[in-house]
């Protein structure tokens, strides 16, 4: 099983809330970047927070990689959410190559539990960061993380 974990590209730095923060031409630059590195990676499904950021990388994505299907709504991806929560949600899922859209702190403590058992432990990830985990199972301590790339 894999998983990709991508932060969001760069994001406008003021919007009503939080949640309605949009790309900003770079952020959208960057997603394109990170995009790249999963051409050829066999990526079934693309799960995605409900900001509007996270929304519009994973949209750039699925259309950079002419993916079919649409783009899962998670609301289990916000900033403050739990790695353990994102864990069981997935194994609910049984999704065996995913893609996962969302913020920090998430994103770097989500590998660092599935990395290293903690969230400690966590990646430092920039925007359009891109991890790539792989391993049996979705459990925490469970999987190896193959790669970071930063853009």
């Amino acid at each position: 099983m894999k998983v990709w974990v991508l932060r969001h590209g760069e994001a406008q730095s003021r919007a009503r809330s939080d949640a309605e923060r949009e790309l900003t031409a770079h952020g959208r630059e960057e997603v394109l970047k990170s995009a790249l590195q999963l051409t050829d990676k066999p990526v079934r499904r693309i799960i995605a927070s409900p900001y509007v950021r996270a929304q519009q990388t994973a949209e750039l994505v699925r259309q950079s990689l002419a993916l079919d299907g649409s783009i899962v709504t998670a609301p289990w991806l916000t900033p403050e959410s739990s790695p353990r929560e994102v864990l069981a949600q997935l194994d609910k899922l049984g999704i065996d190559e995913v893609l996962l859209v969302s913020h920090q702190p998430l994103v770097g403590e989500l590998i660092g539990v599935l990395a290293h058992g903690s969230p400690q432990q966590a990646e430092p990830m920039s925007t359009a960061s891109l991890a790539e985990l792989e391993g049996e199972f979705v459990v925490a301590g469970g999987m190896r993380l193959n790669s970071v790339r930063h853009v």
